[in-house]
């Protein structure tokens, strides 16, 4: 195993485990009717959100290609394309929170009294529970590719 895979590897999990907390906070700050402070917390942990998940895609694009399985494992495997699945459909759930999180942040910037509306509320809870749900597929799938299976 070479360092640079190595190095690879552990800035890939850190990533994906700080992706996991961020996706936590947005849960835990959404749980409730979100205070003036916490929309434009909310706003401000999506942006780091989207950090993340685009440097997870950048790592593992280097992983794939600096590796030691060699891009043909991960292409060849279908694991591997259920994992890229699980990923992708967390991108796609977290469109519409994000666009939610900058709305209620702006919104809130400029009337102090400003409540979220009820509804917006429960569809932006809804969506980054399916968004864990689907998160957690991802280790599963990871795990099952470290061992083999897909290939």
């Amino acid at each position: 195993m070479s360092l640079v895979d190595l190095i690879l590897a552990i800035a890939h999990h850190l990533l994906a485990f700080s992706l996991a907390a961020v996706i936590a906070v947005e849960a835990v700050l959404v749980w409730r009717l979100p205070s003036h402070d916490a929309l434009k917390l909310l706003a401000g942990v999506d942006r780091i959100f989207g950090i993340l998940a685009l440097s997870i895609i950048i790592i593992g694009i280097g992983r794939v290609v600096f590796g030691p399985k060699g891009w043909q494992f991960y292409v060849d495997n279908p694991v591997f394309w259920a994992k890229m699945a699980a990923f992708l459909m967390v991108g796609l759930l977290s469109i519409l929170p994000t666009m939610r999180f900058l709305q209620w942040s702006r919104a809130a910037s400029a009337d102090p009294a400003y409540k979220v509306p009820m509804a917006e509320l429960v569809s932006v809870r809804r969506f980054v529970r399916w968004e864990i749900v689907f998160f957690a597929m991802i280790p599963v799938f990871a795990a099952a590719m470290a061992r083999g299976y897909g290939y």
